[in-house]
């Protein structure tokens, strides 16, 4: 039986969704309205929240309104058997968070699966770095899940960072990362660092992106994934962290560990707006340009405008 109410879309010309459980916090749909809004438009995107995602996707295919919809946790890997294609991104990631339409010949609707958090990573270190001081050093990973998927995409393809390193508490979720990346062919540069010592003898990140959950370090493999991130951070020159952890609050015990070590931290509200204008335009085709970033960016406390 499903567990959702559906939301009232009666006011609403067109309508996209975000899934998953739990995204009561989220604040996405507030960057979509600001995108919206400024072209006069009657659509919105609009939480779903639901631990039944066939029951969702059912609704999706009935919604004559949806132009599609983000996909969150717990929900990213599990939708992609529903999906008739993905793109490079979705394949090379392993991990889906946007669903767009494309037409088949006979006018039935083909369900398309990308990743747009790849885009908002990168275009987090575009928009608040100054140059790119980062291509050609190694990138840094924090995490296993399927954020760290997207990172290492945005880190090899995007912004020309090699090797990339993977810090992690479970050793076990690095190596089902590595394992996919094997599969793909996008796993030759990557490297599971696993001790300080071995971090020690390694040339120090220009670019880190966390991708964990805000928590003190309680197990040993935590204290140790800790201590690992800290002599990278330490060392060397200092460069720009993403932290991906915006949520109860963007000041997390990562990133006051980098702010002490003289980096330059971005927040991960950052990303979430570049991966929202990259659904937007797959869904509705408009145009971000700078007047709409800058305003939708205020709407949700980002940024106003890259560095000079």
């Amino acid at each position: 039986m499903s567990d959702f109410q559906a939301p009232d879309t009666s006011s609403l010309e067109r309508v996209a969704y975000l899934c998953g459980y739990p995204i009561a916090h989220s604040r996405s749909p507030s960057l979509h309205h600001s995108i919206y809004s400024s072209y006069g438009k009657d659509w919105a995107q609009l939480l779903f929240e639901t631990k039944d995602l066939e029951g969702f996707i059912k609704y999706l295919k009935k919604d004559p309104k949806c132009m599609g919809s983000g996909v969150t946790m717990p929900f990213k890997v599990a939708v992609i058997p529903y999906l008739d294609e993905l793109t490079e991104e979705g394949k090379v990631i392993g991990a889906i968070n946007t669903i767009f339409f494309k037409t088949a010949p006979d006018g039935s609707r083909i369900y398309c699966g990308t990743n747009t958090d790849c885009i908002g990573i990168r275009d987090a270190f575009i928009n608040n770095v100054s140059g790119s001081p980062y291509q050609g050093k190694p990138g840094l990973v924090v995490g296993g899940g399927g954020t760290c998927r997207a990172a290492i995409y945005a880190l090899q393809k995007f912004m020309g960072c090699s090797p990339i390193y993977i810090v992690n508490r479970d050793a076990e979720e690095v190596e089902a990362v590595l394992k996919e990346c094997r599969a793909q062919g996008v796993a030759d540069d990557l490297i599971h660092v696993s001790s300080t010592a071995q971090a020690e003898k390694l040339q120090p990140p220009g670019a880190v992106v966390s991708a964990v959950p805000d928590f003190p370090p309680r197990t040993e493999n935590e204290k140790t994934a800790r201590a690992i991130l800290s002599s990278f951070l330490n060392r060397g020159d200092r460069g720009a962290l993403l932290e991906m952890c915006y949520h109860p609050s963007p000041e997390t015990e990562i990133s006051a560990l980098a702010n002490q070590a003289g980096w330059q931290v971005i927040g991960g509200i950052e990303a979430m707006i570049g991966q929202g204008f990259a659904q937007a335009v797959l869904w509705t085709g408009i145009e971000i340009n700078d007047q709409l970033k800058n305003s939708a960016r205020e709407a949700v406390g980002g940024s106003q405008k890259p560095p000079q």
